[in-house]
């Protein structure tokens, strides 16, 4: 019947209807990585269950799109710090003399 709701769960027309499980996949990883996104400005953090790794995107105007990964937070937050500082270093004069007044 359409209207009707059902509990979640699995069931077999003429059983039982048994309640199932649902399971967070990654759950300590995947809190991390909200925990790493919002200690961290200008970044996107996101942990990919397929892949198991972090991903971090630049949320700030640069001239090519900038995503970096690794297979740990610890990791990815590293490499984070590194590529700001090559995107600072990298950045025209009047650019970096602009954006600190």
């Amino acid at each position: 019947m359409i209207g009707r709701s059902r509990p979640a769960g699995r069931h077999r027309d003429g059983q039982a209807h048994t309640p199932v499980y649902r399971r967070v996949w990654d759950g300590p990883a995947r809190a991390e990585a909200e925990v790493l996104g919002s200690i961290s400005p200008g970044w996107s953090v996101l942990y990919s269950l397929s892949m198991r790794r972090f991903f971090g995107l630049c949320a700030w105007p640069s001239p090519q799109p900038v995503m970096i990964s690794d297979a740990t937070a610890e990791g990815l937050e590293q490499r984070m710090r590194e590529t700001e500082t090559l995107l600072i270093l990298r950045m025209p004069l009047s650019e970096s003399l602009g954006r600190a007044a």
